[in-house]
């Protein structure tokens, strides 16, 4: 755990030292920002329109407001997630310190989990700005926080799938931009590939469909856990680590 600890800390470092983390924070908290701006327009306009007609419906901030913005949240991961695993390993190769760590004492899973674990953190610190928007909507509304909670967990579950296949398709490669490339294709994929089942009810199809990594957040963005969508998650958070495992050691065979 030590050493999984010491490859964390040093990929943070890395982030942050080459102002990467910077720019990425300042781009994802304009962006969400001004998510969060329209969603809170939108909803008080249609609270002031039923006010002045004089019919009040039911008005839920969770439903509203939160569970779309979470929505969006998931889909800017899709831009952000290849620029953070991009130079994982990819950057490690065009330097030649990937050699070192080959030969070094450190095992692989260490140094794959203590990489990835890094990747995470940063993609924490992504989340941590959505909730200061949130906070302003706890002050002035009564929103269900029990509610928020699952929906951050699937956040961070479905995070660590992008994350895990980000860290392996960085492992095959040294360039950084065909890292990043290749991961945003692939998770576009895992994206889309639900849209199947709403024109195709073939076997191919639901197989498809399940794969998709929005079908299995719709559970938790309801503040429903399901066991089947957490076991789906792990499954390929497992998996991605495991073929980057895969992939270092026939990179310490070759070394």
């Amino acid at each position: 755990m030590r050493n999984v600890l010491i490859i964390c800390r040093k990929e943070l470092h890395g982030y942050f030292v080459s102002r990467i983390a910077y720019v990425l924070l300042a781009l994802w908290g304009f962006i969400f920002g001004y998510f969060f701006w329209v969603e809170l327009g939108g909803f008080l306009k249609y609270s002031s329109e039923m006010m002045m007609s004089g019919q009040m419906y039911p008005m839920n901030i969770n439903e509203q407001i939160i569970r779309p913005l979470l929505q969006n949240v998931a889909v800017i991961s899709l831009f952000f997630v290849p620029l953070i695993t991009m130079r994982l390993f990819a950057e490690e190769k065009s330097s030649g310190t990937i050699e070192l760590l080959a030969t070094s004492p450190i095992r692989d899973l260490e140094i794959i989990v203590g990489k990835w674990l890094a990747a995470l953190v940063l993609y924490c610190c992504f989340l941590a700005f959505t909730v200061i928007h949130f906070a302003f909507l706890f002050h002035y509304g009564n929103p269900d926080w029990k509610t928020l909670l699952v929906a951050y967990l699937g956040l961070l579950l479905e995070g660590g799938v992008m994350l895990a296949i980000g860290t392996f398709l960085s492992s095959l490669t040294k360039n950084q931009i065909v890292a990043g490339a290749s991961t945003f294709g692939v998770l576009l994929l895992l994206w889309v590939f639900g849209w199947v089942s709403s024109y195709n009810n073939a076997t191919w199809a639901h197989v498809l469909s399940y794969m998709s990594l929005v079908d299995h957040s719709e559970s938790f963005m309801r503040g429903v856990i399901d066991s089947k969508d957490g076991i789906f998650y792990a499954t390929l958070i497992f998996l991605g680590l495991f073929f980057t495992a895969r992939s270092m050691e026939s990179l310490r065979w070759r070394s």
